[in-house]
């Protein structure tokens, strides 16, 4: 057979070719997409947050996030009762990783916009109220803010506990202290939980359950900041020097001691946070 004879019978084979290979790259394309949303829905929720560390180092992620469920259901996005896509879907929708969202969701049922019900899913609030609690002003105050209450808590609960202290309570707070310093090689969860379990124990020790709950209100924003700063930014300054005068002003009974301690350990962090504020 020819030349000119072949021709068309090659012209065939590579159309055929080509669209075997369209079909076969579509196929790899359908693969890999149905391999990386499995993979995104079976990840445990901490490579989430490694994958968004340059963004959450700014803390720009969550607060995202949240902002654009709202306007979302603001807008109407979806009726009263109506259930929200998944988890995953959301995340695929917007960019963001699976422990973004499951934030953000969070922090919309807390304020009524959001049901979240457990084995069902997430539905669109019936009547969205407006948030009335203690935690969620905490939540939108800047860091500055809370840690001047925090400090305002802090220096009260020092100076009530020089007064009412117990040679058990020492004992108690010698323990937390040396917890602390163990933790300070466990990673930043470990160091900022054993820091503020030791600072949680002073205030418990002033004998005030005022003071006590509004501190233990201030305590899950506290922890997420102090962490967020341990492992993102310029860390914490080595404040053992601050503790063990405390210690020793509160076993001494000396109220302006332990005042002075306080606000020379609370002072110091709060430079940084400052510096650190846009």
């Amino acid at each position: 057979m020819g030349r000119a004879a072949w021709a068309p019978v090659c012209g065939r084979l590579r159309t055929s070719c080509a669209h075997r290979r369209t079909q076969l790259l579509r196929r790899l394309r359908t693969s890999a997409r149905v391999r990386e949303a499995i993979a995104q829905d079976q990840q445990p929720a901490g490579r989430d947050e490694m994958a968004e560390t340059s963004q959450l180092r700014h803390g720009r992620v969550v607060p995202q996030v949240e902002s654009t469920l709202r306007a979302m259901l603001t807008e109407g996005r979806w009726r009263p009762g109506q259930r929200l896509p998944s988890e995953v879907t959301l995340a695929a929708e917007l960019g963001v990783g699976r422990s973004s969202v499951r934030e953000a969701v969070r922090l919309l049922a807390h304020d009524g916009l959001l049901d979240v019900r457990h084995g069902s899913g997430t539905y669109a609030a019936e009547e969205p109220r407006e948030p009335r609690d203690v935690r969620q002003l905490l939540r939108r105050a800047r860091l500055l803010e809370v840690y001047e209450v925090r400090r305002a808590l802090e220096v009260e609960a020092a100076r009530l506990a020089a007064r009412r202290v117990r040679p058990e309570d020492l004992t108690r707070l010698t323990d937390d202290l040396k917890r602390r310093q163990k933790a300070a090689g466990a990673g930043p969860a470990a160091f900022v939980d054993a820091d503020l379990a030791f600072h949680r124990t002073v205030v418990e020790l002033s004998g005030n359950a005022v003071l006590l709950g509004l501190f233990t209100s201030v305590l899950p924003v506290l922890r997420e900041e102090l962490v967020e700063m341990v492992v993102h930014e310029t860390g914490l300054p080595d404040l053992t020097c601050a503790h063990t005068a405390l210690l020793d002003a509160l076993a001494d009974g000396d109220p302006e001691a332990a005042i002075a301690a306080t606000v020379k350990n609370l002072e110091s962090v709060m430079t940084l946070i400052a510096e650190e504020a846009p």
